[in-house]
């Protein structure tokens, strides 16, 4: 069973349907969103894209966390590990719908979602694949202490939006700034 992460605002777990019309398939589908991720999709495949994301538990052993505002129960995007066929380094990547955006909540999430990728699934290091033009998304690799890393070529569809950063960390990179910061977050996993 997937675990379920609690940072300070947010629950990650993992997605399920009723996610669909909560806010995963208006994301999907809305132009603005999905400006860097290769443009808006038909509902139709938004829908295939939820079932890809919530397959990745039973077939991989980790998935893309939707992101779910404790105040409000709504659901403000998706986060967590991420890794195709073809990727070009395991990822922590983050998708949020608008209603987040400004919040914080992408830095809160991927934190949280480092600490999960290297403690728990041990992995040694994290990409994120970032357009270079999307200025959001580099700004919240270098909050949670990402570097650029080099420019890749994303496999098919998604080698159409062209080159691509990959910003990313190590876990040993990770840890040590995790003790020089004496540990200033800290998130919850559970399996409930």
């Amino acid at each position: 069973m997937p675990p379920t992460i609690e940072t300070e605002r947010l629950i990650l777990r993992a997605p399920v349907q009723a996610d669909f019309d909560a806010g995963w398939a208006e994301f999907h589908m809305d132009p603005d969103c999905m400006r860097y991720l290769g443009g808006a999709m038909a509902r139709s495949v938004a829908w295939r894209s939820l079932a890809t994301v919530a397959g990745s538990w039973p077939l991989l052993g980790f998935v893309s966390f939707s992101a779910i505002e404790k105040a409000t129960g709504l659901w403000m995007g998706r986060v967590g590990p991420w890794r195709p066929d073809g990727w070009p380094a395991p990822e922590i990547g983050w998708l949020f719908h608008k209603r987040a955006w400004g919040k914080g909540y992408a830095s809160e999430a991927a934190t949280a979602c480092l600490e999960f990728a290297f403690e728990a699934l041990g992995w040694p290091m994290v990409g994120h694949m970032i357009h270079p033009e999307n200025a959001p998304s580099i700004a919240v690799a270098r909050r949670i202490g990402s570097r650029f890393l080099e420019m890749v070529t994303l496999p098919p569809p998604m080698d159409a939006t062209g080159p691509t950063q990959m910003w990313g960390q190590t876990a040993e990179d990770w840890r040590a700034a995790q003790s020089a910061s004496s540990g200033a977050f800290k998130s919850s996993a559970s399996n409930a």
